[in-house]
């Protein structure tokens, strides 16, 4: 896990300075997907990996000045960005790492998490700890700001048949932890799945 946390932090250091700049675009996207999310005045939210924090605004927006919005990300360069953007205001920052969360059991509405999926060393068991700290009935949206083939095909490469984000392995992947899936979006110009904690 130490290496996984190593690759990541090494990735997304060297990257957060300009990431805000590189993805300027994206704001409108952030912000329908939280709309789709179901949030309501005084929610509690966590956004997952949350990186620069673009999904910060939205969500409190979302839940209101009574909600809680937390943003958890494991590269503390990411957590400056967000901090330096004025993104610190929306919600509370945490340098966390998904797979064990500072949270109590149960004590969230929804978690938000954008781009997170593919960065996932133990996707099943790390999507279970976003389980974990969802109330039942509570909500997970899985979000990306470009479809699967528009990012294969930026990053130059073809999606394969393992790709965690396929439909079939992803409902797979939810089911065994927990989750129900009950929207799938995946075109051109984003990805959303939404799901159901059972």
């Amino acid at each position: 896990m130490a290496d996984d946390h190593t690759h990541v932090q090494e990735f997304f250091s060297a990257r957060a300075a300009d990431w805000d700049t590189r993805f300027a675009g994206d704001g409108p996207a952030y912000a329908a997907a939280v709309a789709e999310l179901g949030l309501r005045p005084g929610d509690a939210v966590l956004d997952a990996g949350c990186g620069t924090g673009r999904a910060l605004p939205p969500l409190r927006s979302a839940v209101g000045p009574r909600g809680t919005v937390l943003g958890a990300d494991l590269t503390p360069a990411m957590l400056d960005a967000a901090r330096r953007a004025g993104r610190g205001g929306s919600g509370l920052l945490l340098l966390a790492d998904v797979a064990r969360l500072p949270l109590r059991t149960e004590s969230l509405d929804a978690v938000f998490a954008a781009g997170l999926i593919a960065h996932l060393p133990q996707p099943e068991a790390n999507v279970r700890e976003l389980r974990r700290v969802v109330r039942p009935g509570g909500r997970l949206a899985l979000f990306h700001p470009i479809g699967r083939a528009a990012l294969a095909a930026r990053q130059g490469r073809q999606i394969g048949k393992d790709d965690l984000r396929a439909e079939p392995r992803l409902r797979a992947l939810l089911t065994g932890s927990g989750w129900r899936l009950t929207s799938y979006v995946d075109e051109d110009a984003r990805f959303l799945a939404v799901a159901v904690r059972d």
